[in-house]
């Protein structure tokens, strides 16, 4: 019996995020990983994933310097799976607001991602998740798994509505720290996390296959 081909997936390297540790989770669950910011491989990939750490604007700052809001929306335009995580996920909303100064996203969401409120920051260590029923990103995985985030910026409110029955509305995940955030999102061929699926231990290495599974 002829096994399965493997996934082949993208880590887009646009100058910001733990590449090398998302490169590694991914490939310990089984996907064929390439690190690059080439237009075309980065296109004809199962799946592409937008890692991110820093500061919103440097990232989109970089993202558009190697096309890679190009590539996230002709991906997307075509079904075809990406997957953000932490500051790359919050770059898929519509803007970002730190120190005062706002800077557009990609605007696939609508939505602001704003200094987080709590009397500890950064949010540094691990959380549980409040995951919405049925949703394939964390399925297999129980109510208290705890994931690893490190951040200061969160989208506070979720403002997608789809208002057409005939289409499936997203499932949002939310997390508390100080305040409740978005955690996840899980919406057609988009996902996302806030917080670091490749840091999150056997946890994330599940919700990892669980994306590759979809691909």
């Amino acid at each position: 019996m002829t096994a399965a081909p493997r996934k082949r997936v993208v880590v887009f390297d646009y100058g910001f995020g733990n590449i090398r540790s998302a490169e590694r989770a991914l490939a310990h669950v089984g996907a064929d990983v390439e690190i690059t910011r080439d237009y075309d491989t980065a296109m004809n990939a199962d799946g592409l994933l937008v890692p991110g750490v820093g500061a919103f604007a440097s990232c989109m700052k970089g993202l558009r310097e190697a096309r890679g809001d190009w590539i996230v929306g002709r991906r997307l335009s075509g079904g075809r799976p990406v997957m953000g995580i932490c500051v790359g996920m919050q770059i898929l909303f519509a803007r970002g607001i730190e120190h005062g100064v706002e800077t557009e996203g990609l605007d696939e969401w609508p939505g602001t991602v704003g200094p987080l409120k709590a009397e500890v920051v950064p949010h540094m260590g691990w959380n549980t998740v409040d995951a919405p029923e049925g949703s394939r990103l964390f399925a297999g995985l129980p109510a208290d798994a705890r994931y690893y985030f490190v951040h200061s910026y969160a989208v506070h409110d979720w403002e997608l509505e789809t208002g057409n029955p005939h289409i499936a509305a997203p499932k949002v995940t939310w997390a508390a720290h100080g305040e409740r955030f978005v955690a996840a999102v899980e919406n057609g061929p988009l996902w996302a996390t806030q917080f670091h699926p490749e840091k999150s231990g056997d946890a994330g290495a599940q919700l990892l296959t669980n994306w590759i599974n979809t691909l």
